[in-house]
């Protein structure tokens, strides 16, 4: 018996698009305790308030293992906190070699974790490193600056900058996801 209702095998055309590729996004810096969880931070919200988390996910790591395991620097915390991000969740982790496989961008927050990145990543995913700053040209900054030994006013410019890159971030992945 032929009954055309049974599944071919194949989809059936719906003329609606197939679902976007996931996008993954890895933040870094150097002991994942300032600059790249408050990245992280404020591109998930961002990515939140857009509603495309089931979409594009992010993560920050440090290119040493330093605070393993330790909650962002209770600066950066109290500083995100003041703008409405939540950074008390995060834990610092330490770049793995898997993280240029898993993560479709790696960005770093200042040139020796690009050079860091780019020395470490495999010859085929090289591509997949670039600088934070790179979106947000209009800032006319390469790097973010490292708040740790610095005043309140470092963790409110980070931000200050960080915002910007962050939006700039996510205006890229939803032209690459449409």
């Amino acid at each position: 018996m032929n009954d055309s209702r049974k599944p071919s095998g194949r989809q059936k055309e719906s003329g609606a698009p197939p679902p976007s590729p996931l996008r993954r996004v890895l933040f870094v810096c150097t002991g994942n305790i300032c600059r790249s969880p408050t990245a992280e931070g404020v591109f998930h919200a961002l990515v939140e308030r857009e509603g495309l988390a089931a979409r594009i996910t992010s993560a920050s790591a440090g290119t040493h293992g330093y605070h393993i395991g330790d909650a962002p620097d209770p600066r950066a915390i109290a500083h995100a906190k003041r703008r409405g991000y939540d950074l008390s969740r995060l834990r610092a982790k330490q770049l793995e070699a898997a993280d240029f496989a898993r993560y479709d961008l790696l960005l770093a927050c200042d040139a020796g974790h690009q050079r860091f990145l780019n020395r470490l990543a495999p010859p085929d995913l090289k591509g997949r490193v670039a600088l934070l700053m790179d979106y947000a040209p209009e800032l006319g900054l390469t790097e973010v600056p490292d708040p740790y030994y610095g005043s309140a006013a470092d963790f409110e410019h980070v931000l200050d900058i960080v915002e910007p890159a962050a939006a700039g971030l996510l205006a890229a992945l939803k032209r690459e996801l449409k």
